[in-house]
Formats: C-alpha cells, structure tokens, sequence
C-alpha cells in the first residue's frame, strides 16, 4: 500500500510533539510503516509486494520532502524511514534533537555533475553558474563533486561539511547558486552546470541521467542510503525481515535496476 503525505512543522511545534510521544511497543501483527521519498519508492513497493508473500504487511508512505520523514519517525507515526544517509541524519539530528539511528545499509545513489550547454570541464566560460543543492550536507557534496573535477579546491579535511568558505581556489570565477535538492533538476535548462540526483532525473523525464559529465558513486561511502528508526526499533521482527528482503530478494534487486540502472551500488556488500 502507497499512501503520500507532506508534513512540515516548526521547530516549537517539533520539539512540543518530541515532548509529548512516549514510544510504546511494537505490535507484531501490526503493518510495518516504512516512510519514504519518491527516489526510492518504486524498489521499496517491490520489497513491500515481497515481504506480502511472504506473509508480512507493509504500509509504505510517501513524503514530498526531506523534513517531514523525520519528524514522523520521531513522533512515531511510521516505524522506519529510508531516504537518508548518515551525514544528512547526524545534521538533522544536531538541529532537532531528534533520537533516531542507523539500522541497516541500503544503497548508494550516484550524484553527478551535468551541463545541458557543455559536454566538458574545459569548455565552461569564465564566471559559469553552477547550481548545488541548498542544504548543509548535500551542498557539502556538490562542493566536494567541484573538487573532484578540478573546477574548485577546498580545505583539506572538510569532505561533505565543506561550504563556499571553505574554497581555497575558484580560478574560473564559478557562480554557485544553491538550490533545494530535489528541486535541481528544474536548474539544469538555466545553470551552465547542475548538481544531479539520478533518480530525480529519471522521474523527471526531462534530459538522460546517464549524461553526466561527472559521477562520484562509491567514492564516498558514507552517503550509503540507511533505514533509520529510534533505538526502541532495532529488535522490531517485522523491520529485521523487511530489511532482509530488501537487500537479498531478487525481485528487488531486479526492480533497483531498473529504477536505477547502473546509477547505483549496494552498501552492504563489501
């Protein structure tokens, strides 16, 4: 079952909703709820048809951004979240306060560097506009995919909390605009060069994901996609079983590959 929803509170309001939840145990018999974005959906409703078969309900719900997954998972209303790696967890955490973990390892996804004007690094004029997502630890990434080709250089040590001061060199002058994450895909008919998330390219439509002048992929291990829960969460049966159907079903991986084609790599493997 898909079910889609938006949920943006205000940090009182969040910590007035963190206050009030008192977690209670799990029912075994009860659907797992496992929220999500849209990047991740079509192989997470293969797991979930499944887990089905295999005598396991699942609720799968849908968040509109990258907020609300979160805070529904702190107030308890879903049972695990997957749409975040480790760096983007431990910001929202420092900010909110909220008490979530890591549980298990899902998949990279590639980010990459794309031009709709230019089909190399050497060809971008002096003073190009290069749009990068907007957020501390995304932005972070797009900065390091600029170092990466050679186009900017940075302090030494400050990988994905890298931000504009902490460019050593930008000997072309490059304009960086800062954009929401998902939506980049709409800057690539504007900006000389986007940051791009494959997967929102994909469901876009609009240009090939497969066209980047530039990917990181397994470069940076620590933007593996995890399942997060609260702590109460790690013997849960239901969620342990739905991990493991995740990264072992060939339905799934089979569903992964053609959600995602080559634009990926599992994080529990190696």
């Amino acid at each position: 079952m898909m079910k889609k929803t938006s949920l943006a509170l205000p940090v009182k309001a969040l910590a007035l909703t963190l206050g009030l939840y008192c977690p209670t145990l799990f029912a075994a018999d009860a659907p797992l709820k496992v929220g999500t974005t849209a990047a991740f959906a079509i192989p997470l409703e293969a797991a979930v048809e499944e887990a089905d078969k295999q005598g396991l309900k699942v609720e799968l719900v849908e968040f509109t951004d990258w907020i609300a997954p979160n805070v529904s998972l702190a107030a308890g209303d879903i049972d695990v979240n997957y749409f975040q790696h480790i760096p983007f967890l431990e910001n929202a955490k420092a900010a909110a306060g909220f008490d979530l973990v890591p549980f298990a390892p899902g998949i990279i996804n590639n980010v990459g560097l794309y031009s709709k004007k230019y089909k190399r690094f050497a060809e971008l004029p002096e003073g190009a506009s290069v749009a990068i997502a907007n957020d501390p630890i995304n932005s972070g990434r797009g900065l390091q995919l600029l170092a990466k080709a050679g186009l900017i250089s940075l302090k030494p040590g400050v990988g994905y909390k890298a931000t504009e001061e902490d460019i050593t060199a930008n000997p072309r002058h490059l304009k960086i605009l800062q954009v929401e994450a998902v939506q980049l895909v709409r800057a690539y008919d504007d900006a000389d060069l986007v940051q791009g998330y494959p997967a929102y390219i994909r469901l876009s439509k609009t240009f090939d994901a497969e066209s980047a002048l530039l990917f990181d992929g397994i470069d940076y291990k620590e933007y593996v996609i995890q399942f997060v829960i609260q702590p109460t969460r790690k013997t849960d049966p239901r969620l342990i079983k739905f991990v493991d159907i995740y990264q072992h079903s060939p339905v799934v991986r089979a569903a992964l590959d053609k959600s995602l084609g080559k634009l990926y790599q599992v994080g529990w493997e190696g």
